[in-house]
């Protein structure tokens, strides 16, 4: 499926056209002049998110709510007025689900930045969205309590962008994605009804699952105004490390296999390819080894014993693999180190040029099948194309360097995304493992799901948001 760089833009335009002074002073007057900016500046500062590639709006108003009764005076002017809404966090997601839309509101939750509660009797915590994701982990601490869940953006993305999302991370072949960790949700819905789904117990199953719902529905649901969370203990302080080079993709791949069917659960399973490899060492100058084809790094929190056993017997499994390079360390200095290179990936290829990173997923058998698929492509467009990723639950980040100066190369950049999307099907895989469908996934989501689910995702759409003012544009295209 190859289509003009401009299939991107969300179809969703116009409906609002100018900006009245009638419903922004209505707004100002519910939240308050400090809650309401129309400045050109500000509003320009809100208009998109990460994705470079994904077309975004400009919003009428920027509107920064600090309670859920604020969030409730917004949706309802806005259901009155037929205004669309587009709920924003810090701005950190990847495919353009926070872009504006022209005439519309962006209402930003990052003054709804509270931890409400913590509750080590129940294990859970319950949260306002504008939460960054590492202050609720800092903050659960104290109580030797973790909270797992971990994008890499976890110092500043907030937990209500995590859970419109369903983000992941470097933890998730452990732990892990968001919706594990949700046990009720507060949602403010179109028409500015509070919703509150799920419960404070471990388990319950009264009526639908409207939390996992809501987690993952990329702000086109209703606006999550709270969220409990479960918490588990916090794991050991004496992580153990490990690093391991090869000559192939396909020895990597047999290591992850082996890990799969072994039962070794390491907290960390991570890959780069040679291109990212070369890459971070150009900048990091940390004397890896440049002729490897693929770098495994992996990590477990087991503590103690356990985690030494682990580490050693993912040592074996990397030399019957045929490894060139196998290093462990118990020194947590060392292993950040170690670490360091891997987060230093992405970093390293944006030194390049511009970048556009997809996110697929594949069965963890097809790991390097996707790999190698991957150096295929970047052959076939003429551009670099770096892969790292999750390897232990396959979701992989090809990422395309390119010059955004440059139209043709423009042009081959979404060409070769394409391309990554189709390969990434074809193994028996997913368009987006944690970073969601936005604008610039929308055209393929039917690919994957096929019409019937389609059909059921407008219905639930239609159901809960007739006007269609929620995010509109984003991850289903309404019907016509």
């Amino acid at each position: 499926m190859i289509r003009s760089p401009d299939h991107r833009a969300p179809p969703y335009r116009g409906a609002v056209t100018a900006l009245t002074t009638a419903w922004v002073e209505e707004l100002t007057a519910a939240l308050g002049p400090d809650a309401v900016r129309t400045d050109p500046d500000v509003t320009v500062a809100y208009a998109r998110d990460q994705a470079l590639t994904a077309e975004a709006g400009t919003p009428a108003a920027v509107v920064f709510p600090r309670s859920t009764d604020d969030v409730v005076a917004v949706m309802e002017l806005a259901s009155r007025h037929g205004i669309p809404v587009v709920p924003r966090g810090a701005g950190s997601g990847l495919v353009g689900a926070a872009n504006a839309v022209d005439g519309g509101i962006t209402v930003v939750l990052t003054r709804m930045d509270a931890v409400l509660e913590v509750s080590a009797a129940d294990r859970l915590a319950v949260v306002q969205p504008g939460v960054v994701n590492k202050a609720l982990r800092d903050a659960v601490a104290a109580a030797g309590l973790f909270y797992p869940p971990d994008p890499a953006s976890y110092d500043w993305c907030t937990l209500g962008g995590n859970l419109a999302m369903n983000s992941g991370g470097l933890c998730c072949v452990k732990y892990g994605v968001t919706t594990d960790y949700v046990l009720g949700l507060e949602v403010v819905l179109a028409d500015g009804r509070v919703l509150r789904t799920g419960r404070r117990t471990v388990k319950g199953v009264a009526g639908y699952d409207l939390t996992r719902l809501f987690v993952g529905s990329e702000g086109t649901l209703g606006v999550i105004t709270e969220a409990t969370l479960a918490l588990r203990p916090a794991p050991a302080t004496d992580p153990v490390t490990l690093v391991a080079t090869f000559a192939t993709s396909a020895q990597t791949g047999q290591v992850v296999e082996s890990v799969v069917t072994s039962g070794v659960v390491p907290s960390m399973l991570e890959v780069m390819d040679r291109t990212c490899i070369r890459a971070v060492d150009d900048m990091l100058r940390a004397d890896l080894d440049r002729d490897a084809q693929a770098l495994l790094v992996a990590r477990s929190d087991a503590g103690g014993a356990a985690a030494l056993a682990e580490i050693a017997e993912l040592t074996r499994l990397c030399e019957a693999a045929g490894a060139d390079l196998v290093h462990s360390t118990a020194d947590p200095a060392e292993g950040d180190l170690l670490l360091a290179a891997r987060r230093a990936a992405l970093p390293a290829l944006e030194r390049l040029g511009s970048v556009l990173l997809d996110d697929v997923a594949v069965p963890r058998s097809r790991v390097a099948t996707f790999i190698d698929g991957c150096d295929a492509i970047s052959s076939q467009y003429g551009l670099v194309v770096g892969v790292m990723g999750h390897a232990g639950d396959g979701n992989m980040h090809p990422t395309i360097v390119f010059d955004a100066t440059d139209a043709d190369q423009r042009a081959r950049a979404l060409e070769a995304f394409d391309a990554i999307l189709e390969l990434g099907l074809s193994l028996g895989g997913t368009i987006t493992g944690e970073h969601g469908v936005g604008t610039l996934k929308a055209d393929w989501l039917e690919r994957e799901i096929g019409p019937v689910s389609v059909d059921v995702h407008r219905s639930i759409k239609d159901a809960l948001d007739p006007a269609g003012i929620l995010n509109p544009g984003k991850v289903v295209r309404r019907r016509g």
